[in-house]
């Protein structure tokens, strides 16, 4: 019995040519291949420069190396490995002298999962934006699942930044969040935001060495939390971080880690206005995703933040005219009575539309009066927490133009921080962090001056516009300057039956397609968040014209970043870049 060897090889070109001419382009299995003439050699490479496209056979070979005379990229001829590692290796093919002919192997490398996967890496380490997205369209397009991408952004953002989680890592988990909401071809352009965002947080940052748990048995997860929050109190973050490890080694619940961390973010007023309990709650949901074991490298990467956060009783604004830190303290000696006189009618509440404009108005007295009061009458946490984030989310959908463009921060902030303690609540209710309910309350309170006066939200009228109306979002948002226009299209376009889903999709798109900004990519995904709980369509009608509305004042950008992700979905699909358009 004979075994037959399929042919990989093909003929290319005659040797003879080769050597006249030193190099040539030529054509193998549809595939363009460089031949390369060196003393008693032949080598083949793929003749796109894997920076841009750039014919190699343009190039110049001296002394083994290979230039790409568009960018410069240098590249080994023998292995294709380059010196520049922005610019990626270039492919290159076995070769075969047989007689006076040159043969040439083009099929198709065996793992290119696996090189794609070193590349994202390689990105995330040198912060090269090009290379991951090549990587994310490469991995997506390979059918590799999108959270092990993420898996390995989390793992490196966590350990590679001393100052622990921030900005790049919140950016990448809102990205997974928004993964369901995204259209497929979006997707692998969502990723590259957030490798992105990861690559840019840690560049130029010492690595941050994770401490070791105490020696031995360790305390009861009671103590360690109260130790925890004693030296977040003092500010002392290696203390806090060896308890959180501790912990986590000592077999802790995931709602355990929770009321532990939650505790800290909210034993002070709105620390850091509001961030650190927001990537709180984003290190959990990221956590939800990768799985639970990696634990200790993800939240001992809080304890920094919240040891050197401000906090909201160090500011004026808290203090005078009216001293919210006293008034909420106040409140917080009577919670634990108002949730044990509503115990016996949890889930009676119906004072929802009651408590709205409580939320939004100028007592603050009457505010936490009417949480307290929700709470006797068996309002859950969850519910109260919701009910404050839809009055954050009203501060944004009535934004007015004519304030200070710096406001759409304040306003952001506190809809966040809201968002954030609500999905808190709904992982792991607890007393303590039900504060949070109450900080967010009063920081609504102090947003007030932001609707002074108040853009009005578009009502129903019975004859709305059309779901057609909802591709003119794409042009409008071409324009600065409009706010008030992409809030009306939306509430058009919702009253008028237009599906959430087809809305959400296309405000992804124009999320993605600018610059990435770190707090409207906050806005729009605890907007998709808040509108999945919610249940009356108009309030969930208001949390979207909130999203459209604070996208539409940050565009457009340059979208120079989404044009380095067109660059490599062009490479991707074999255009040739070089020769314009």
């Amino acid at each position: 019995m004979t075994t037959s060897v399929k042919e990989t090889f093909v003929r290319a070109a005659r040797l003879e040519e080769v050597r006249q001419r030193g190099c040539m382009a030529v054509q193998v299995g549809g595939q363009t291949v460089a031949l390369f003439a060196s003393g008693d050699q032949v080598f083949a490479v793929d003749n796109r420069c894997p920076h841009m496209g750039f014919p190699l056979d343009r190039g110049t070979v001296r002394d083994g190396v290979l230039v790409c005379h568009w960018h410069h990229a240098r590249f080994d001829l023998a292995t294709g490995g380059t010196f520049d590692p922005w610019a990626d290796d270039v492919r290159t093919f076995p070769v075969e002298i047989r007689g006076d002919e040159v043969w040439v192997d083009v099929s198709p490398p065996q793992d290119s999962v696996s090189y794609y996967r070193q590349r994202l890496r390689d990105g995330l380490e040198r912060n090269i934006s090009l290379v991951l997205a090549k990587s994310a369209i490469a991995l997506v397009e390979e059918g590799v699942p999108v959270r092990e991408s993420f898996a390995t952004a989390v793992d490196y953002g966590v350990r590679f930044r001393r100052s622990g989680w921030g900005q790049g890592l919140t950016i990448l988990t809102c990205m997974m969040n928004l993964m369901p909401s995204l259209r497929p071809e979006d997707r692998a352009r969502a990723l590259y935001h957030g490798l992105s965002a990861v690559a840019s947080d840690t560049d130029g940052e010492a690595p941050r060495f994770i401490l070791r748990p105490l020696p031995g048995d360790a305390p009861d997860v009671a103590t360690l939390t109260r130790w925890f929050r004693q030296f977040i109190e003092v500010r002392d973050s290696e203390g806090a971080e060896r308890c959180i490890v501790s912990a986590i080694r000592a077999g802790a619940s995931m709602e355990q880690l929770a009321d532990m961390l939650f505790a800290a973010a909210t034993d002070h007023r709105y620390i850091d206005v509001g961030h650190r309990l927001d990537f709180t709650n984003k290190a959990f949901e990221a956590l939800d995703i990768i799985g639970w074991e990696h634990a200790e490298a993800v939240l001992s990467s809080l304890a920094s933040g919240y040891a050197g956060a401000a906090r909201m009783e160090e500011a004026n604004e808290w203090r005078y005219p009216v001293d919210l830190v006293e008034l909420l303290d106040n409140a917080f000696d009577r919670l634990e009575a108002a949730l044990e006189e509503g115990r016996g009618r949890r889930g009676q509440w119906q004072g929802q539309a009651a408590l709205t404009p409580v939320l939004l108005g100028d007592d603050p007295a009457a505010i936490v009066d009417a949480l307290l009061e929700a709470l006797r009458q068996g309002c859950e946490e969850t519910a109260l927490a919701g009910r404050v984030a839809y009055a954050a989310a009203l501060r944004i959908a009535r934004f007015h133009t004519s304030n200070d463009f710096g406001d759409w921060d304040t306003a952001l902030h506190t809809f966040t921080f809201a968002n954030a303690v609500h999905q808190g609540l709904r992982r792991s209710p607890s007393t303590t962090l039900l504060r949070g309910v109450f900080d967010a309350a009063m920081s609504v309170y102090l947003d007030r001056f932001l609707n002074i006066p108040a853009a009005r939200i578009p009502q129903p009228t019975g004859n709305g516009g059309t779901p057609e109306d909802l591709r003119a979002l794409d042009a409008l948002l071409d324009r600065q300057q409009q706010v008030n226009s992409a809030g009306e299209l939306v509430a058009r376009y919702l009253y008028a039956g237009g599906d959430v889903g087809e809305l959400k999709a296309a405000l992804g798109s124009l999320l993605l397609r600018e610059n990435r900004d770190f707090h409207t990519i906050q806005a729009v995904e605890a907007a998709f968040r808040q509108s999945e709980l919610l249940e009356d369509e108009q309030e969930r009608a208001h949390v979207l014209i909130a999203a459209a509305r604070y996208l539409a004042a940050h565009a457009p950008t340059s979208r120079s970043q989404g044009q380095v992700f067109n660059i490599a979905q062009r490479l991707a699909r074999g255009e040739r870049l070089f020769e314009g358009d």
